[in-house]
């Protein structure tokens, strides 16, 4: 029978004694002998209430998932030729977008022969990334799929 060492139920030390012996106390006090440590020499075992345990150990990980912001990807289209003031009312969008701490992606659609000058929507990818410089940076550089010009900006990180 290998040796363990014993935490009792408040965290006291209880010493090194063998398994069985460990296990005979827990079943004494109505507790559960956990292992805690299975790499340390001898192993460490914890007294204590299993259920009771597992129960707050969920209780911490629901506080921590609420206390975790979910990301969201939200996008902002626009088309090559778009007017000044348009172009800020989307710009101040995506703006408000990254602040929120989500990611944006800005679409610019193209129709008919528009799609020959890709180089229009480039530029206007690259102004609206200037426009939002502060809170931003560009994840994934303008590109042309298919019909429309991708571009994703993500919040910057403010450790």
């Amino acid at each position: 029978m290998r040796d363990v060492r014993l935490v009792g139920e408040e965290g006291e030390q209880l010493g090194i004694m063998t398994a069985r012996d460990a296990l005979s106390l827990a079943v004494e006090k109505s507790l559960d002998l956990v292992e805690i440590a299975p790499t340390a020499k001898p192993p460490v075992c914890k007294l204590m209430d299993y259920g009771k345990y597992k129960y707050e150990q969920a209780k911490r990980d629901k506080e921590a998932r609420k206390k975790q912001k979910n990301m969201e990807i939200k996008e902002v289209k626009l088309r090559p030729n778009i007017e000044d003031h348009d172009f800020e009312t989307k710009a101040r969008n995506a703006q408000r977008f990254l602040i929120d701490g989500d990611k944006v992606k800005v679409t610019i659609m193209f129709r008919g022969r528009e799609v020959t000058h890709p180089e229009l929507g480039k530029a206007l990818c690259v102004r609206l990334a200037e426009f939002c410089k502060a809170e931003s940076t560009v994840e994934r550089e303008p590109k042309l799929e298919g019909r429309n010009m991708i571009m994703i900006l993500a919040t910057i990180k403010h450790d």
